[in-house]
């Protein structure tokens, strides 16, 4: 019996399949044809995640926008928030920084002192083989007591160093004993801290010898040396006038000097220097450029990305198409919301008399010199006028952005859950038209095999049978 030979592959389930040798038709075409018909919804659900996605990144991103402007105009409602103050000095020597607690304002001052760290020398010793003890008596009378581990002048310069008393030492080498020939060394003795309250003395014995008057003062000893003496800063207002008022400061930094105000001084100015404190207009115009180009910035972003586009091939085929934003009315309410936080008058006072101007196109641009001129002639109303606007934008911009309650926040998330849903159902009907597949190419592989029995059959049959027979019956 002869047979017909069948070519067979195998499909995704691993099922042999024929090729439609025997039938004669492209099955695979057919399968695929099929499975490209019942793949509608799956493709419809793709297409929706695309365009989800596409929103979703548009919304982070506008999200981000607003939460940066909501900070931003926070900060710049906050009280006193525009009150930026610089401060010159007629000497370099004297310096000052400021606070939004400061006023504009000058005055005049003598540096009469600058503020100095105690440092004392003792006279030359040497290491002993006895341990000494020793007192340090700082400003508030408290004596501290130095227990050294032993007699080595290193040994003491730790012990003095580790205490409390607010002192440091360092050992400086002073030649030798010239009988003993052993090595001598010097204490010298710092304050940790300038002014009259970082004074010290230093006493051999205890603090009960101290308080009994009998231990040794090593200050006094002959070969030691006061180097430095403690003392404060100080200044004099208004000298050689009645009104003449001296301030002092432990350190070369007075903060009661003025109000809002830290003045430094670096050395003795006889001279009277002049300190001003001024408005700091250019700090003040940059932050309000800075809040109107940013509240601009967000609304020209929606603009755009609402915007509906035409754009046409090479065959003049003309294609339209809007963004992620068009025809979504709450991102349209939002931002016509946030307009107007910068455009409608406050307190009767229109933003155009402090140089925020809004154009014919929609968008919103700083005037810097109407600004500072508004800002000289009415510093008061200026800032007033700032601080409303600000807190107006900073509300409708954490509206949309709040980390918890936020319009945008909360969209986002929705979107989100939404995608990972569509996400869920493409991934349902992949695998049931892979099903679907399988079985279709099951099915034509069993019709392939059964059409290939009776064939075949056939030709079984005519092997048998080869020799026709005539009308009359008689063979041929």
């Amino acid at each position: 019996m002869t047979t017909t030979s069948v070519t067979t592959s195998t499909n995704s389930a691993g099922a042999s399949v024929l090729a439609g040798v025997v039938s004669g038709l492209n099955t695979s075409a057919l399968v695929a044809a099929e499975i490209a018909a019942e793949s509608g919804p799956r493709d419809a659900l793709q297409t929706q995640i695309g365009t989800d996605n596409t929103l979703l990144t548009a919304l982070r991103s506008l999200n981000t926008s607003y939460a940066t402007l909501a900070t931003q105009a926070a900060a710049d409602a906050a009280s006193n928030a525009w009150n930026v103050f610089t401060a010159s000095s007629s000497d370099p020597s004297v310096t000052a920084s400021t606070t939004t607690a400061a006023s504009a304002g000058s005055v005049s001052f003598s540096v009469n002192a600058v503020a100095a760290a105690q440092v004392e020398v003792t006279a030359p010793m040497e290491d002993s083989s006895t341990t000494p003890s020793y007192t340090i008596v700082g400003s508030t009378g408290t004596p501290v007591a130095i227990t050294p581990a032993s007699g080595s002048v290193a040994d003491i310069v730790a012990a003095i160093n580790s205490s409390s008393a607010g002192v440091s030492a360092i050992a400086i080498a002073s030649g030798k004993d010239a009988t003993t020939g052993a090595a001598l060394y010097r204490l010298q003795l710092t304050s940790s801290h300038t002014g009259a309250s970082g004074a010290f003395g230093i006493y051999q014995g205890s603090p009960s010898d101290v308080s009994a008057g009998t231990a040794p003062n090593l200050l006094s000893q002959p070969g030691a040396a006061s180097i430095q003496s403690a003392s404060d800063a100080s200044v004099t207002l208004w000298a050689g006038t009645a009104a003449a008022q001296t301030v002092t400061s432990s350190s070369n930094s007075f903060s009661d000097l003025l109000p809002g105000v830290t003045v430094s001084v670096s050395k003795v100015v006889s001279t009277p220097v002049t300190l001003t404190i001024a408005q700091d207009t250019a700090t003040i115009t940059n932050a309000a450029s800075t809040l109107v180009s940013g509240v601009d910035a967000l609304l020209q972003s929606i603009a755009s990305s609402s915007a509906i586009t035409s754009s046409s091939d090479s065959s003049g085929t003309t294609t339209t198409k809007g963004g992620p934003f068009t025809g979504d009315s709450l991102i349209r309410d939002a931002a016509y919301s946030l307009f107007n936080a910068v455009a409608q008058p406050a307190n009767g006072t229109s933003p155009a008399r402090i140089g925020i101007n809004i154009n014919q196109d929609g968008s919103i641009t700083f005037d810097a010199t109407a600004f500072q001129a508004a800002l000289s002639s009415d510093p008061a109303g200026t800032h007033a006028l700032l601080q409303s606007i600000s807190s107006a934008v900073a509300a409708q911009a954490r509206t949309q952005s709040d980390a918890v309650t936020g319009a945008l926040t909360t969209r986002i998330s929705s979107l989100t859950g939404d995608i990972s849903g569509l996400n869920a159902q493409v991934a349902a009907w992949t695998t049931e038209l892979a099903a679907r597949q399988t079985a279709l190419e099951t099915a034509y592989a069993a019709m392939e095999t059964q059409l290939s029995s009776l064939k075949t059959q056939s030709n079984w049959l005519s092997q048998q049978f080869p020799t026709s027979v005539n009308s009359n019956g008689s063979r041929g």
